[in-house]
């Protein structure tokens, strides 16, 4: 299983709560698909389907392109390229504003925000020998990856992982384009959440909840976008959570959620906050004017 999917599958299950206000008046165009692995949708307020019908054409064929990018289910992607070969020539600017979002993340985070995680991700999945398992780590190391415009260099034997990143860039970037569309009310969901404007009948009604579909939080959300991240939702080896940390250290909480402007920037904070105690938690928060810690439960 790829690391987008193992992001999608707690994106998805904890934004399952997400509704639309009762009583609503307004038409409503609904869109659903699939992206990065997962289920993938939009709420567009005041069209109708027939309305909307160029605007998700348009929606379908971007998730065409920023797959191209970002996806481990294409080999021709660049991140699978890029994992593949060590080197990309020529990245993206979608790239190149991703990883270096990684690494604002990565020192607001002291650390724990690390995609080069992925070679011991990967190790532990395939329940790989101790010698390996140090192969793997002697690979982690966020200063060890160098990128510019010309090109993107991994060290031997390194590979990223963006799942705790990549489905907020793609919201985002789908978000951006609905507003260039003249659009301002509208609910989308490509991993993340990214509430825009107002639903049919008032602020857009955002539920958190665990895995099993137990409702912890629930807010209302205007232009923002809110990401949740439950480290126990599923386990790469023997009583091992998918989100690791860089430094070996076990997740200390069992749900954040976390708001900001954007979804990338929500995506990141949710992933890393699960490796940190809260003071820290709330320090690195306050490095992303706007961002706001939703939910944050402490591990038992």
């Amino acid at each position: 299983m790829s690391s987008l999917n193992r992001r999608r599958f707690l994106a998805i299950t904890a934004a399952a709560a997400v509704v639309a206000p009762s009583g609503a008046s307004a038409s409503v165009a609904r869109w659903t698909g699939r992206a990065l692995g997962g289920p993938v949708s939009m709420q567009l307020v005041g069209l109708s389907d027939a309305q909307a019908a160029p605007i998700f054409s348009a929606v379908e064929a971007e998730l065409t392109r920023l797959e191209d990018i970002f996806s481990l289910y294409r080999d021709s992607s660049e991140l699978s390229r890029l994992n593949r070969a060590g080197t990309l020539a020529a990245p993206s600017a979608e790239m190149l504003q991703v990883l270096s979002l990684c690494g604002a993340l990565h020192s607001a985070s002291k650390g724990q925000f690390d995609p080069t995680i992925q070679p011991l991700w990967t190790a532990i999945a395939e329940k790989a020998g101790a010698s390996d398992l140090t192969t793997a780590k002697a690979a982690i190391g966020w200063d060890k990856v160098a990128f510019d415009a010309q090109r993107i260099e991994l060290p031997k034997g390194g590979a990223l992982t963006l799942n705790g990143i990549a489905q907020g860039a793609v919201t985002d970037r789908i978000a951006a384009l609905l507003k260039a569309q003249g659009l301002r009310d509208v609910l989308v969901d490509m991993g993340e959440i990214a509430a825009l404007g107002q639903g049919p009948n008032g602020p857009w009604s955002i539920g958190v909840a665990m895995p099993d579909g137990t409702l912890v939080h629930r807010l209302t959300a205007s232009d923002r976008a809110v990401a949740t991240s439950v480290p126990t939702a599923m386990q790469i080896g023997m009583a091992q959570g998918h989100i690791l940390s860089p430094s070996g250290r076990a997740p200390v909480n069992t749900l954040v959620s976390v708001s900001a402007p954007s979804a990338v920037v929500a995506d990141g904070l949710s992933t890393a906050l699960c490796l940190m105690d809260q003071a820290d938690a709330a320090q690195a928060v306050a490095a992303f004017p706007g961002a706001r810690i939703e939910v944050l439960t402490p591990a038992a």
